[in-house]
C-alpha cells in the first residue's frame, strides 16, 4: 500500500477516527476527517474509500445499538427501508466503478450547503413529531432506496441526507430522525464494504484499528444526541455541511489549478 504502520501512525487514524465516529454519530461528516486521513497515511484514493467503509461501520453499529437500546428505533418498523438502503448502496458501489461521478463532485457542494441552511431556517426542525408526508413502505422506496443508492456510488453528507429525508418526509423530531437515519447508514455501509471487499480494495489491520476508535466515538456522540438533542444537533449539522461544501469546493479549485 505504499506505507508502514508505525506506532504514531496507528495512534494518530485511532484519534481521527474517535473523533469522526462522535460527530458521525450525531451529525454525519466523519468521512470529511476520515478520509483525507487515509490518503495522508499513504492509502490510493480507492482504497482510502474502501478502508473508510470498514471503519464506518463500527461507528454506524455502535451509534445504531445505542440507540436501539434506548428506546429510539423499532427495527420491526424499519425492515423494508434497510432492505433498501442496502440495495440501493450495492447498485452505488458497483455503478461507481464503472462511471464517472465528476458531476456529483461539481453538485454536492450546493446540496449540502442547502442541507445546512434548511437545518438553520426551517421552522420545522425540533424535538417533536410533524406530519408525516410519506409512509414507512414509500419512505423506503424512494427516500431509503435512493440515498443508499448515493451512499454506495459517492458518499458524503449520507448522514444529514437520511436525517433531512426523516425530518421533511417521515415527520420525525431532529433526535429521533439522527437515531433512525443511523440505523440506514449501517446497512448502507454494510453494504458498500461487501462489494469494495470483494474488489480486494480494504485494507483490513488499519481499517479494523480505525473501527474501534469509530465505536468509541459514536457511543459518546449518541449518548450526546439523547442528552442534548436539537440544542447539538442542528449547529453540528449546519457546521458540518458548510464544512463539506467548502472542503468539496477547494478540492474542485485544486483540480481545475492542476489542469
Amino acid at each position: 500500500m505504499g506505507f508502514e504502520l508505525s506506532y504514531e501512525l496507528v495512534a494518530i487514524l485511532f484519534a481521527v477516527a474517535v473523533l469522526a465516529g462522535f460527530i458521525d454519530s450525531i451529525a454525519g461528516g466523519g468521512g470529511l476527517l476520515t478520509i483525507p486521513a487515509l490518503m495522508w497515511a499513504g492509502l490510493p484514493p480507492t482504497a482510502a474509500l474502501a478502508t473508510n467503509k470498514l471503519q464506518a461501520c463500527g461507528g454506524s453499529f455502535f451509534a445504531s445499538l445505542y440507540f436501539i437500546r434506548k428506546g429510539m428505533v423499532k427495527l420491526s418498523d424499519m425492515k423494508l427501508a434497510i432492505l433498501c438502503a442496502f440495495i440501493g448502496s450495492a447498485i452505488g458501489t458497483i455503478a461507481v466503478q464503472q462511471v464517472d461521478t465528476a458531476f456529483l463532485e461539481v453538485l454536492l457542494p450546493f446540496l449540502m450547503l442547502a442541507i445546512g441552511g434548511y437545518f438553520l431556517f426551517s421552522k420545522k426542525i425540533s424535538e417533536d413529531d410533524k406530519h408525516q408526508v410519506f409512509g414507512p413502505s414509500l419512505f423506503a422506496l424512494t427516500a431509503a432506496l435512493g440515498v443508499g443508492l448515493y451512499d454506495g456510488f459517492f458518499g458524503p453528507g449520507t448522514g444529514s441526507f437520511f436525517a433531512l429525508a426523516f425530518v421533511s418526509l417521515a415527520g420525525y423530531g431532529l433526535a429521533k430522525a439522527t437515531a433512525h437515519a443511523k440505523v440506514l447508514n449501517f446497512s448502507t455501509n454494510i453494504a458498500s464494504l461487501i462489494f469494495f471487499a470483494l474488489g480486494g480494495k480494504v485494507f483490513w489491520v488499519l481499517g479494523g484499528i480505525m473501527l474501534v476508535g469509530q465505536a468509541i466515538g459514536a457511543t459518546l456522540g449518541s449518548k450526546m444526541v439523547l442528552t442534548k438533542g436539537t440544542k447539538i444537533i442542528k449547529p453540528l449539522v449546519v457546521t458540518m455541511s458548510v464544512a463539506m461544501s467548502v472542503k468539496l469546493l477547494s478540492n474542485q479549485y485544486d483540480l481545475l489549478f492542476w489542469l
